[in-house]
């Protein structure tokens, strides 16, 4: 009998433990798979559960209630995990209130509903982000110009931007492409979707979509765009009115007097740069450092900056990692040169020895928007007609971290827990 009463005990014992304990998803160099531990948090979070993300505590771990459905989940998606019980996650949230301690907690509790801009064709290259977010299987919907003109952006918390070319130079590949197929294709299909929504030339629909996104922006949506949708974005609104497209792409001449006619209010990020007016050269404008830069791939890295967790959660949200020091990868626009960024935008992450950054944020209205220079953080030198990065192969990516650190930290929008 008194063996049968031990054993009662130690059941319940087992119990009350699990019941009172927390799984955390550590996000340091002990994690298996960072990647899919964004998509499991997003998960839980769909699930109707909330999730506290320990801001610079083991790489940004991710810690929520017990469940043995997630446990489970944790082992199908071959994540690292640990269960903690109450006390001890007591304990280190004790720690983390210290004020001499740069650690905090958000608290993550509705998942953000996810748009991706693009085409809906395929086309010729890849795009980091719905890698990742497919990656991590997180769910998100494809939209582009007759969604986003039809009024559908106030259904989306998060919008990326695809490898996308808003001054409507099709992405100033005509010396190289103006032969091949696709190129062709795609400037016909372009010209004859603007036409059908009214529009005569392509760079119009584009400006009206970057208006459009302004709004989404300023309504209190989170934007985010990769390699030459940040640049070309904030060259469409600063051109606003003027004709900076020559003839093989919209049918007539450059407005004479575009450079003068810029009117670099209208910007999110940049400013006083200088169009590259040049039909048969790739790139945009000044802002990108792609052409000028003197980096061997050996030495292109960039550093992240540390933000103080408890007074900046948003950017130190931003940069959570493993690693401070990122490898760089290029792209049609690689990094952008400081002395065209705007003095109330956020660096987060730069190349100092040439004066670049990389990675960079800011508030607009209600809103905020993150660019992130480059095509793909684990495709140095990604060419068109390359093969996609297979995500199975870098399932650590501090690079792709980045993208997957702003699809999540909407969800902590509405509330900063302190403890």
């Amino acid at each position: 009998m008194k063996e049968y009463c031990l054993l009662l005990f130690f059941l319940f014992c087992i119990q009350f433990n699990v019941l009172g304990a927390y799984i955390l998803i550590p996000m340091d160099n002990t994690q298996k798979n960072h990647l899919k531990s964004y998509g499991l948090s997003y998960w839980i979070l769909e699930n109707g559960l909330e999730v506290d993300w320990l801001l610079n505590y083991r790489g940004g771990s991710f810690v929520t209630n017990y469940q043995d459905f997630i446990e489970k989940e944790c082992k199908i998606r071959g994540i690292s995990y640990e269960v903690i019980a109450n006390l001890k996650y007591s304990q280190i949230l004790l720690n983390i209130s210290k004020i001499e301690v740069n650690q905090d907690v958000v608290k993550l509790e509705k998942p953000p509903k996810i748009a991706v801009y693009s085409p809906k064709t395929k086309l010729p290259w890849d795009d980091a982000v719905t890698l990742a977010l497919t990656y991590a299987e997180i769910p998100y919907d494809l939209i582009y110009d007759e969604e986003v003109l039809g009024g559908s952006l106030p259904l989306y918390d998060w919008l990326h931007l695809h490898h996308e070319d808003f001054t409507g130079q099709y992405g100033k590949f005509y010396s190289a492409y103006k032969n091949a197929e696709w190129y062709r294709k795609q400037k016909i299909d372009f010209e004859k979707s603007a036409k059908k929504m009214g529009f005569q030339k392509v760079s119009q629909i584009k400006l009206e979509v970057a208006l459009k996104i302004r709004e989404f922006t300023a309504g209190g949506g989170f934007l985010f765009a990769m390699c030459s949708a940040t640049d070309t974005y904030d060259i469409a609104l600063a051109a606003e009115g003027v004709d900076i497209c020559e003839y093989m792409f919209d049918g007539d001449g450059v407005d004479p007097k575009a450079q003068e006619k810029l009117n670099f209010k209208n910007t999110f990020a940049f400013k006083d740069f200088e169009l590259i007016q040049n039909p048969n050269q790739y790139e945009y404008s000044t802002i990108d450092a792609t052409q000028s830069r003197k980096l061997n791939k050996s030495i292109d890295f960039f550093t992240l900056f540390e933000f103080s967790a408890k007074w900046d959660p948003i950017p130190t949200m931003l940069c959570q990692n493993h690693e401070q020091v990122i490898k760089g990868f290029m792209g049609q626009t690689t990094a952008f040169k400081k002395e065209y960024i705007k003095p109330d935008v956020l660096i987060m992450g730069e190349t100092e020895s040439v004066n670049e950054a990389r990675y960079i944020h800011g508030e607009f209205g209600k809103g905020t928007w993150t660019f992130y220079g480059g095509h793909d953080p684990e495709d140095y030198q990604h060419k068109v007609g390359d093969p996609k990065t297979e995500l199975e192969l870098h399932p650590n990516s501090p690079g792709y971290r980045l993208i997957l650190n702003n699809i999540l930290f909407p969800a902590a929008k509405k509330k900063k827990q302190k403890t």
